[in-house]
């Protein structure tokens, strides 16, 4: 395709290979499941920050990289904004599981029966993790409690935006400090990181630079004002891509033919 079709395709917020500005994060991330999962240790790790901050992506890469090592466990991924309510959780894990529709509390028992039984370790990432707050937070306090069990092997990994969500509805479990998850915040990224980030995208395409660098440096300095949100700065670049391309369109088309043709 044009350089232009060649640049919205790599603006587009696909998790690339390598993560700028998010060396120490992914360290974090890959550490925790390595020294859990394969350490054969239960345990919990509520990961929070901004929208666009790449949380999803950071772990998606972790998980992508880690494939083979963890190849001996089970993971279980779950938007949480897919489900119906707080509760529609157990049933969608129990699917993922492969254990039989149960109703009720006995849904509960029969998960926490499978994940204390002998078995892999079960690697559990729950994205949008504030939509399972509940009147009581009893789902919350369920799953967050369930890496505590005797002869537990679950290592649940929580993503959501708020900062202060363990503080906020799971208070109960800092009683026993052992149960309080680990935190991980990742910070919005600043005007350096995203002008690396779309620096990086942008010169995966062949040619000369179809955004000149002041303008990638104007677009991140104004976006890590607002909200350091890096699918907010590859939309706005994708937008002007496709001005751009409009414009030339116009502007070949209305070119003189040669030879005074028609």
């Amino acid at each position: 395709g044009t350089c232009y079709q060649q640049a919205k395709q790599v603006l587009h917020a696909a998790v690339p290979e390598r993560l700028q500005g998010r060396e120490r994060e992914t360290g974090m991330l890959r550490q925790f499941l390595l020294e859990h999962v394969l350490g054969r240790r239960p345990g919990s790790l509520y990961v929070s920050g901004a929208p666009g901050t790449g949380k999803t992506a950071c772990l998606s890469r972790v998980l992508l990289d880690c494939k083979d090592k963890l190849a001996g466990s089970r993971t279980v991924v779950l938007n949480c904004m897919a489900l119906g309510s707080p509760h529609s959780v157990f049933p969608a894990l129990a699917q993922q599981l492969g254990l039989p529709v149960a109703t009720g509390r006995e849904r509960v028992r029969s998960l926490e029966k499978h994940l204390t039984a002998q078995g892999p370790m079960v690697l559990l990432v729950l994205d949008e993790l504030d939509q399972l707050e509940s009147k009581g937070q009893d789902v919350l306090y369920t799953l967050f409690e369930w890496p505590q069990l005797p002869g537990s092997r679950l290592v649940l990994v929580g993503l959501a935006n708020a900062l202060d969500l363990t503080d906020r509805s799971l208070a109960r479990l800092g009683a026993h400090l052992a149960g309080k998850p680990r935190l991980l915040h990742f910070p919005p990224y600043t005007k350096e990181q995203l002008t690396l980030i779309l620096q990086e995208r942008l010169g995966q395409v062949a040619g000369d630079p179809v955004l000149d660098s002041a303008a990638l440096q104007f677009c991140a300095r104004k976006v890590s004002a607002v909200s350091g949100d890096a699918r907010k700065a590859l939309d706005v670049c994708r937008r002007a891509v496709e001005v751009v391309e409009l414009e030339v369109r116009g502007q070949t088309l209305l070119k003189p033919l040669p030879r005074g043709e028609s």
